[in-house]
């Protein structure tokens, strides 16, 4: 498991844990006493850790590499998932994933953000920042799902928008808009669920929808706390204090009333026990989608808009 520096010493506890178990059988020493003990000490000391996180831990956790991750929850929750590719403008965009499936017998729309597990899909899927066309294509897939009459799900994992040359010549900045026009028009439910990090205009893109859920230790916020921190410090040294200045964790965000809800993670978070967190995520969805069922498409319409214009004037 990849070290995040506070949790060093719960992971060296782990470790000598681990030695013990190895020991051979027949060993005149009953060590049996002494694992129950040391795990029972481990699981304390992870508890208490995680329950105090600072923001800049909870970005680490977010960022964690070996959380589930948007390919994890579709073979986790979705049956009969099929990918649907391009935004019948330019090219596929692997960052941004999308699709039809079953959520629990219903059939749905379902895309978001994938960032990749090693090197090579890292690559592929560009670590999770879509260029224009992922965005147009969230767009057709939005459009697709008002006219079939299907629920839309998204799942938010990413940076940020790529930021490239290419990217820009070919209009991120009107594609991010249009994307989030298009949530705000779009006549069937829409449930977004952060499960990781949640990146600036990137993430809004995908995520103005009429339930907007965070994961425990993921985060959402306007710039990272490395970008805030370069503009307002000139130095990334201070990305911890940016990180609490820019209220990013989804407890601040409930307080301020910008998210519906938060999902509970594990204990030690979700890269922990992935299954069970895929588990938890499918029944607060399930619970949301049962909440806007049966639906009318015009007052979905004007109850989301009306929800995102009282944020903007309660702050």
């Amino acid at each position: 498991m990849a070290l995040l520096d506070f949790e060093k010493p719960i992971l060296e506890l782990e470790g000598k844990i681990a030695e013990l178990r190895h020991v051979n059988s027949d060993s005149e020493v009953n060590i049996a006493e002494e694992i129950t003990r040391m795990q029972s000490k481990a699981d304390r000391l992870l508890s208490q850790t995680y329950s105090k996180l600072t923001a800049a831990q909870k970005v680490q956790v977010a960022r964690h590499q070996e959380r589930p991750h948007f390919l994890d929850y579709i073979n986790g929750m979705i049956e009969d998932f099929t990918p649907l590719a391009g935004d019948r403008n330019f090219a596929e965009d692997h960052a941004l994933i999308g699709g039809l499936g079953r959520f629990r017998d219903q059939s749905c729309i379902i895309m978001g953000h994938e960032k990749g597990h090693d090197t090579q899909s890292r690559l592929k899927h560009n670590f999770g920042m879509a260029r224009p066309e992922g965005y147009r294509k969230a767009q057709r897939l939005m459009k697709m799902a008002q006219q079939f009459q299907l629920p839309i799900i998204t799942l938010v994992d990413t940076a940020g928008a790529y930021p490239g040359v290419g990217a820009e010549e070919r209009g991120q900045s009107e594609a991010i808009a249009k994307s989030i026009e298009t949530c705000l028009c779009t006549k069937t439910p829409i449930i977004s669920v952060v499960i990781g990090e949640g990146g600036s205009g990137g993430a809004i893109a995908i995520a103005v929808a009429d339930r907007v859920l965070m994961l425990e230790h993921s985060i959402y916020s306007v710039i990272s706390p490395e970008g805030c921190a370069s503009i307002l410090w000139r130095s990334g040294d201070f990305a911890k204090d940016a990180a609490t200045a820019l209220k990013l964790t989804a407890q601040d965000l409930y307080e301020l009333k910008l998210i519906d809800g938060i999902i509970e993670e594990p204990v030690g978070g979700a890269h922990r026990k992935k299954e069970e967190t895929i588990e938890s995520v499918a029944s607060h969805i399930e619970k949301a989608l049962k909440e806007l069922t049966p639906w009318d498409g015009e007052k979905l319409v004007k109850s989301r808009r009306q929800k995102f214009l009282q944020a903007g004037r309660d702050l």
